[in-house]
């Protein structure tokens, strides 16, 4: 898959350092597979949700929420957000 923007990654892991193991191998995770649907995501993140046309997952034992729109046809992640637990529990990421 393709990840858009993995500069997002990056940023949020300048903020929280202790993050930054478990975003890496998230996105390695991602880029070395070609998923085709959300149940071929699921074999390998059994923690996603999806939630609207956004798919969330559970980064570093539920502390980080990485949120994303997911276009299985062309094989591209598009990050929209990662928030801490808490911010992601406010729902402001879904207005």
């Amino acid at each position: 898959m393709r990840v858009i923007t993995r500069k997002r990654l990056n940023d949020f892991a300048v903020l929280y350092p202790d993050i930054k193991t478990a975003l890496q191998h998230w996105y390695r995770i991602i880029k070395a597979n070609d998923f085709n649907s959300f149940n071929e995501l699921t074999a390998l993140f059994p923690q996603a949700d999806q939630v609207g046309k956004l798919t969330v997952f559970n980064i570093a034992g539920n502390k980080v929420r990485l949120i994303a729109a997911i276009h299985y046809n062309s094989h591209r992640v598009y990050i929209r957000n990662i928030l801490t637990h808490n911010d992601y529990d406010k729902n402001k990421w879904k207005e």
